[in-house]
């Protein structure tokens, strides 16, 4: 059975920024463009958390979603995902009185051409309960995955377990990120697959990801070489190590939803064409991708790849705005279909400045 998970559509009313936003996904790499402060990493959150309340795990095997039990779920990863200081602080604030924010996803499965619709409320006022008015027949799998800008395989010992027994202002994705690369890796077919995969990630890297399992500590061992500890590897090698261990437990070879929050960061441009090839191999392998970005190489990167060697990945870019009635978001299969954008406006600007201080020289 095929177990592909699709996020076809989000809508959501009076959220954080945003007084109403209807998007449509594409099944392959969806691009989120913008300035800071425009919301491109709540559009990340939103999702993952509802995606991640509503999957199976194990403590969830024998039931069955329902309202009541979603309710509640759902309020507890959006807090710990989002970490406001209550639930009701997501809820836009424009004028006086109160006001409820709205959401509803359409989620996919399989090849059905019914979308099951996740749609939920809560009020400027609430603290730990959203009222869910429809909800999955079936808990969700795979389980989202998602990838904030900071590597994590430095800090990957030990983090699981500090965080769910001290407060910490990180936010739970950091957690469940260091789960799923803390998993055993994966064997047979599946196991074909993810080694399908991870060549070009390896050759990127200069050599193969370890885990350690006496000293719970990943390592880079490198081609004809010896072990490297995480943290004397380049920053950028780390995060292309992250979705190699991903893919190596099967995270991102169960055709899931992957969330990756401005994978540029800290990268050189040789490593961010690797990103950008990496991403478009996951999304061709059944990867649902959603990436959040104000790199206008990365954005070229995936462009000039989707045009030659990925023609095959649908994208979809999404580019945010302020206005005086909050954030608005314009989107279209090419990055020529939506404006403005303010990543090439700067670039050029900077084009501009760099010409007129050389004539000055």
């Amino acid at each position: 059975m095929d177990a592909t998970v699709r996020l076809q559509s989000l809508r959501i009313a009076d959220f954080t920024a945003f007084e109403d936003a209807d998007l449509s996904f594409s099944p392959g790499l969806n691009v989120f463009v913008g300035e800071n402060g425009t919301g491109k990493t709540h559009l990340l959150k939103l999702p993952y958390a509802v995606l991640r309340a509503c999957a199976q795990d194990g403590s969830k095997a024998q039931l069955l979603p329902t309202k009541e039990r979603l309710r509640r779920q759902i309020a507890e990863k959006l807090v710990g995902v989002l970490r406001p200081e209550a639930l009701g602080r997501l809820v836009r604030r424009a004028g006086r009185g109160r006001r409820r924010c709205e959401v509803e996803l359409a989620v996919r499965r399989g090849h059905r051409q019914a979308a099951d619709p996740i749609r939920f409320n809560f009020a400027s006022q609430s603290k730990s309960e959203v009222v869910v008015d429809r909800c999955p027949k079936k808990w969700l799998k795979p389980l989202p995955v998602y990838l904030p800008t900071r590597e994590l395989l430095s800090i990957y010992p030990g983090f699981a377990a500090f965080y769910d027994n001290y407060h910490t202002e990180f936010d739970e994705t950091w957690r469940d990120t260091c789960q799923l690369l803390g998993a055993l890796a994966i064997k047979g077919r599946r196991g074909e697959k993810a080694e399908n995969l991870l060549a070009p990630l390896e050759q990127a890297m200069g050599g193969r990801l370890l885990l350690d399992g006496r000293s719970d500590r990943f390592y880079l061992r490198l081609h004809g070489s010896g072990r490297t500890e995480m943290p004397l590897v380049a920053e950028g090698v780390r995060k292309l190590g992250m979705l190699a261990r991903l893919t190596a437990v099967g995270a991102l070879v169960d055709r899931g939803c992957l969330f990756w929050d401005e994978p540029e960061t800290n990268l050189n441009p040789k490593l961010i064409r690797s990103v950008a090839k990496a991403l478009l191999d996951v999304c061709r392998q059944g990867v649902q991708a959603f990436v959040a970005t104000h790199s206008l190489f990365l954005l070229r990167e995936i462009e000039v790849l989707g045009w030659t060697t990925h023609e095959d990945v649908r994208q979809r870019y999404f580019a945010l705005a302020r206005t005086h009635h909050g954030v608005v978001v314009e989107q279209g299969p090419e990055v020529a279909d939506v404006d403005p954008i303010a990543l090439l406006d700067e670039d050029l600007e900077q084009s501009d400045r760099y010409l007129s201080a050389e004539d000055e020289l």
